[in-house]
């Protein structure tokens, strides 16, 4: 049995149906307007839908935000240059983005990066130092931490 994609809403159902989707977790307002395209509500109907929720407080960028870095923060263990690009794909803006990285304590942050170099270092088993090196880099690079960070780090491991 095949899902209906496109169901014909009215603003009012349409409303209602997203003030549900938004009290369900944060989004962000691209979330929304897909959505509300999928139930068919475009152009200025969503606008509109869009301004309530936002009235409502349903609605609220920064809090978004705040809740993806933080939760990707901790338990996805992403580091801040992941985090950034993926609020930047959602249209947060800067200011919004700012203020989320700046929610995640800088010990915490050195804490976490310890942590998940730790972690590869372990289970990295290569024998040249170099090239161990380079592993636990790139993994911990393309979680989204900083590279000056992570090389600080790696340089003074010696085993």
């Amino acid at each position: 049995m095949e899902k209906q994609k496109h169901i014909k809403l009215t603003p009012n159902q349409a409303l209602l149906k997203a003030a549900n989707y938004c009290a369900y977790q944060e989004r962000c307002h691209k979330e929304v307007l897909e959505k509300l395209g999928e139930w068919g509500v475009w152009g200025i109907d969503a606008q509109e839908i869009l301004l309530q929720l936002i009235e409502q407080n349903y609605l609220n960028e920064e809090r978004f935000a705040i809740a993806f870095a933080g939760g990707k923060f901790r338990v996805k263990h992403w580091g801040r240059v992941k985090i950034k690009l993926e609020l930047k794909q959602k249209d947060i803006s800067e200011y919004c983005i700012k203020k989320a990285l700046n929610e995640i304590s800088d010990d915490d942050y050195f804490q976490t990066l310890n942590d998940q170099i730790e972690k590869k270092w372990v289970e990295t088993k290569d024998k040249n130092l170099l090239s161990k090196r380079a592993k636990v880099a790139r993994y911990v690079i393309g979680k989204g931490f900083e590279q000056d960070l992570t090389w600080n780090i790696l340089r003074s491991k010696n085993d």
